[in-house]
């Protein structure tokens, strides 16, 4: 058994290439999305929660309290285009296209190319309100880094119990 199965601490995948936290805070593929936390460009104490579903590229953009982008009418807002980039630069091109099913013509993908190939395809707005989760989920993060950092399992974090007994 590798020695990373019998940590308990979770292995990081480092980033493809830094970013600046400020314009997107947070980013995660997850839930058959990419989605996470944008900061507003006019307004420094707002911030919107986008998404863009895998396979139909089905976007949504709001507030952390659910009030509509307004710049999401029919196609992607800047919030979305800085999620993709953002994504980008943190997952690199190649695993945001795979996990949004982007089929791309030959050539190295970059967050322009993936942008225009989901909005060629005249993604629909999506209904639901996947806001509320992503942003809480956000603010769990956060909540984390006003831990100090230490080498012994941490109560909250021990959701599940150990399946197997290491030697």
């Amino acid at each position: 058994m590798p020695d990373w199965e019998k940590s308990s601490i979770a292995r990081v995948i480092p980033p493809a290439r830094p970013r600046k936290l400020a314009k997107a805070p947070f980013v995660e593929l997850a839930d058959g999305r990419l989605q996470g936390v944008v900061s507003s460009g006019s307004d420094i104490e707002r911030v919107y929660v986008s998404s863009v579903t895998a396979g139909t590229y089905a976007f949504a953009c709001s507030t952390n309290n659910n009030r509509p982008c307004g710049g999401a009418r029919g196609s992607f807002c800047n919030h979305i285009r800085t999620l993709i980039s953002e994504a980008v630069l943190q997952y690199g091109a190649g695993r945001v296209a795979r996990y949004l099913r982007v089929e791309l013509a030959d050539g190295e993908p970059d967050a322009d190319s993936i942008t225009a190939q989901m909005s060629a395809a005249r993604p629909a707005p999506d209904g639901t309100r996947a806001a509320a989760p992503v942003f809480s989920r956000f603010l769990r993060h956060l909540a984390y880094l006003e831990l100090a950092p230490v080498t012994a399992p941490v109560p909250e974090m021990q959701w599940f119990p150990p399946t197997r007994v290491t030697a």
